[in-house]
């Protein structure tokens, strides 16, 4: 890199190489680069860009992962190496002021006058500021470079309460940034619903109530009137249009973008009536020597896109027209598959289903938090859809919907869950349908590259044909696609956990354990690539714990835990959490219920017993649970792990104590098997029960392992689920001894721990084992592969070095340290929590838009529905 002047003077130097100038160096910007340079003739250019930010292009689509440790550089994406190779000059922090068309030159803030042959505008767009009194008060932001974020985590160090201005996936994204930074957080829509342009009203009511759920409040259908400010001048309040005030101290404006087009119009060019740089089909202004590419740039069509997919499409036209080939933009999918807050959101093709004739099929579930439409057309062929709290299928119904071809199974397949429906069965993309929108990848050539190019792999794809390296929303497809390719050419498909790791979790597993690994960095480094992602991290994160790696909240560990494990509660959908005792097989003195009753007394919380039998205390915040956990850890209780992927009960009947069928003392195993596994980190939680006799009282046979008394000893069943797919267990074993009972399960749970993927629960787990019941009967009873020793010997490690999550947290000042409601003011009470009553408790709750309890659900239970438009 430098800053000197290379083109001092307007005259042309002696050369057969031409001067090309790249304004901007965005994500755009640098895919013209590296479009420009895959393709001959590229060698005839000397290539300047001149760029306004302080760093080279980032990846703005992922901006939100900053807040959660990624470095700008990890967000980089110009290897410093790409310049050199290519002899591009690249110039930080001077971006262009004066465009002279007549000259052919242009001329920096710094400056600098460099000639030009071609001139390439990727300028970009700039956040939107509403022109409300007050809008430019200090703790006003917005949200788009790495700057502003590093503003706004400065500003969130000493504020409360947020505001985001906008409801749509920027506005989403910072509204999930202040929530993790402790902020209680508004989010403030003009518009009828969240995501207006993507979702429809069904679609944007699911998603609000689920981001309500998550503790943000949501004022949809007004507009900002005005900041209000205190005697500082800095940010106290905001006004709403619908007569709201909100007590806020920190704003963060993202009410859309505008392009940045103001150096055409100085120049002369031709820009659209609503902004934009009016370009034609290749990209090219009414000057033969100026282009214009993304978000600065009015398409032929009239629009300008807001997307990163049309912006590399543009880039890569340009890089044709540049090397005396023919590209054209007429047009691009705006499609978008997102997690916002932690809810998946995704619309593709005719979402909004405009098309003449179209018909619609719904699928809701309230209660799930789920929602999905497919558009269909008069033909049968699917035109678009709508998809929020379950994006699973997006990668395959994106391309199905872009292709055109008629759908291979009846719509209604493609949107209820299994439980519900006949399955739909594999769906077969043609190899035309593209399955990367960002880079307008076709499923064809992924295959291609998989048969003809030798990958092997969705990271040799990526780079041999950049699927998947834009938003990333088509990996999975990606790893669908190269699997079945791989397997089609007979090689062994390698299932690895995520694009950081070629291994699966059960072989992460044995890595860990084999070589005493005890960091996720020091995994990543061995036997991975990158710095993790939000799959990977929390399986090592349990494989860590559940081999004895020191407290989950010491060190780098905190960082990979999920956010129930960051504070060792459950979040609740109102932004407090739940206490949970473990209470052993549900017994419990008269002692400890007069304990937890003062604790729920003096707290305020709202209590239940659960179908587990144990009692839940909602409603505490964040800097309350160390004292209620003191307290109860004085009175002899321990965490019962409802937070953790880990055991949660041993459900019991009273057995033959109380019972006068009771063949058994189930109370007594219970209790025995509950302390025995407590604390047991695991792929998914586990669940257990034992009933006293064949009456079966406590449902043993829907529990991950459940034990049956008889008369002649134990029955054990394994594999059994009472989820949203419910599953009997399978009966393993009969007329058990306790000894060998203890011993039986001990060798599945850690066999299990030690096999099962990510988040498999043990009913998945035991049918997609390999010779099933009897394989698992041969391994952990006739020691078929030689490893119970093994398993013992980890069960036994387990029991020994057991320590209670919150006995050690209380212990230790610097965990403690986490556990503030607000950083700047521990033990603040959240003004924004009121408590209600419920059914003569106390219950806290967030207020609705109108100051009063929110809005019942519209949607109510489950449904499916077909209609005409």
């Amino acid at each position: 890199m430098t800053t000197t002047d290379t083109h001092p003077s307007t005259t042309r130097p002696q050369t057969t190489r031409k001067d090309l100038v790249l304004v901007g160096h965005g994500m755009v910007g640098q895919r013209l680069l590296e479009a420009l340079f895959e393709r001959p003739g590229a060698e005839s250019w000397r290539v300047t860009v001149l760029a306004e930010e302080p760093r080279p292009a980032y990846d703005r689509v992922h901006l939100t992962s900053w807040f959660s440790g990624t470095s700008a550089e990890e967000l980089s994406m110009c290897p410093p190496e790409f310049l050199a190779e290519h002899g591009v000059e690249l110039r930080l922090g001077d971006p262009v002021a004066e465009i002279d068309r007549a000259a052919r030159t242009v001329t920096t803030a710094a400056g600098h006058r460099l000639r030009y042959d071609a001139l390439v505008l990727a300028t970009g767009s700039y956040p939107f500021v509403p022109p409300v009194p007050g809008h430019d008060a200090p703790g006003c932001h917005v949200y788009r470079t790495i700057e502003d974020l590093e503003a706004i985590s400065a500003g969130a160090a000493g504020a409360r309460v947020g505001a985001v201005v906008g409801g749509g996936l920027l506005g989403l994204e910072a509204a999930g940034a202040l929530t993790a930074m402790g902020l209680r957080t508004h989010v403030v829509e003009f518009a009828p619903r969240l995501m207006a342009l993507q979702v429809d009203e069904g679609g944007g009511e699911v998603l609000r109530r689920k981001i309500e759920d998550l503790g943000v409040l949501v004022h949809t259908g007004a507009g900002t009137q005005q900041i209000t400010t205190g005697e500082d001048g800095r940010v106290r309040g905001m006004a709403l249009s619908d007569g709201t005030e909100l007590d806020v101290d920190l704003v963060v404006f993202s009410a859309g973008v505008r392009p940045r087009d103001q150096l055409a119009r100085a120049c002369g060019l031709l820009v659209g009536e609503r902004g934009g740089i009016t370009v034609d089909e290749h990209c090219r202004t009414a000057d033969p020597h100026v282009w214009a590419i993304g978000e600065c740039a009015q398409a032929v069509d009239g629009r300008v896109y807001g997307l990163v997919a049309p912006g590399y499409a543009m880039a890569e036209v340009v890089a044709r027209e540049l090397t005396d080939a023919q590209g054209s933009f007429t047009g691009a999918d705006l499609s978008a598959k997102l997690k916002l807050l932690g809810v998946d959101v995704a619309s593709f093709g005719d979402a909004h289903g405009t098309t003449e004739g179209a018909l619609e099929v719904l699928y809701a579930n309230s209660r799930e938090g789920v929602y999905k439409k497919l558009v269909i057309g008069r033909d049968g062929a699917l035109l678009g859809g709508v998809l929020v709290g379950d994006a699973e299928s997006y990668g395959l119904l994106r391309p199905l919907a872009a292709s055109g071809a008629p759908l291979p199974a009846p719509p209604e397949q493609l949107v209820l869950p299994a439980s519900l429906g006949a399955a739909a069965g594999p769906l077969v993309l043609p190899d035309d349908a593209v399955v990367c929108s960002c880079h307008n990848v076709s499923r064809g050539a992924v295959r291609a590259a998989v048969r003809e190019q030798g990958c092997g792999s969705v990271p040799e794809v990526k780079k041999c044909t950049k699927a998947g390296s834009g938003c990333g929303s088509c990996v999975k497809l990606l790893g669908t696609i190269v699997a079945e390719e791989l397997a089609a050419g007979g090689v062994e498909v390698a299932r690895g956990m995520c694009e950081h790791f070629t291994h699966t979790r059960a072989e992460l597993y044995e890595i860990v354990r084999v070589k005493g690994i005890t960091s996720f960095r020091r995994l990543v480094e061995e036997h991975g690539t990158g710095v993790g992602c939000d799959v990977c991290k929390p399986a090592v994160a349990s494989i860590l714990a559940g081999l004895g790696n020191g407290h989950i909240l010491d060190g780098e560990q905190a960082a990979l835990q999920d956010t129930n494990d960051h504070f060792l509660a459950n979040l609740q959908r109102n932004g407090s959490y739940s206490v949970v005792p473990r209470i052993p097989g549900g017994e419990i003195t008269p002692e400890g219920l007069i304990v937890i009753g003062e604790i729920a007394r003096d707290f305020g919380l709202y209590t239940k017993i659960t179908g587990g039998q144990r009692i839940d205390l909602f409603g505490a915040r964040v800097d309350q649970l160390p004292p209620i956990w003191k307290r109860l850890v004085d009175a002899g209780f321990e965490s019962g792990h409802a937070y953790g992927k880990a055991l949660r009960t041993v459900k019991s009947c009273v057995g033959q104590t109380w019972c006068r069928y009771g063949v058994q003392d189930s109370v007594g195993l219970a209790i025995e098997l509950e302390l025995r596994y407590r604390g047991l980190r695991a792929p998914h939680k586990l669940k257990s029960a034992v009933s006293g006799c064949a009456r079966e009282c406590a449902e043993a046979q829907s529990k991950d392992f459940g034990v049956i008394a008889t008369a002649e000893g134990w029955n054990l069943y394994l594999g059994g689920n009472g989820g949203m797919t419910p599953r009997h267990a399978d009966l393993f074993a009969a007329a058990l001894d306790r000894e060998t009972l203890i011993r039986t399960i001990d060798r599945f749970l850690m066999f299990y721990i030690r096999t099962a993927d990510r988040l498999e629960r043990t009913a998945p787990w035991l049918e997609r084992l390999e010779g099933g019941i009897d394989h698992l009967r041969a391994v952990i009873v006739d020691d078929s592969l030689g490893i119970c020793a093994d398993l013992d010997e980890l069960m036994a490690r387990h029991v020994d070095t057991y320590e209670d999550e919150w006995a050690a947290t209380l212990a230790e000042p610097d965990r403690l340290r986490r556990f503030v409601s607000f950083a700047n003011a521990p033990g603040v009470p959240d003004p924004t929590v009121r408590f209600v009553p419920e059914r003569g408790q106390i219950r806290p709750e967030l207020p609705g838009e109108d100051g009063k309890s929110p809005q019942p659900a519209l949607i109510a239970g489950a449904h499916l529905e077909v209609r005409t438009r």
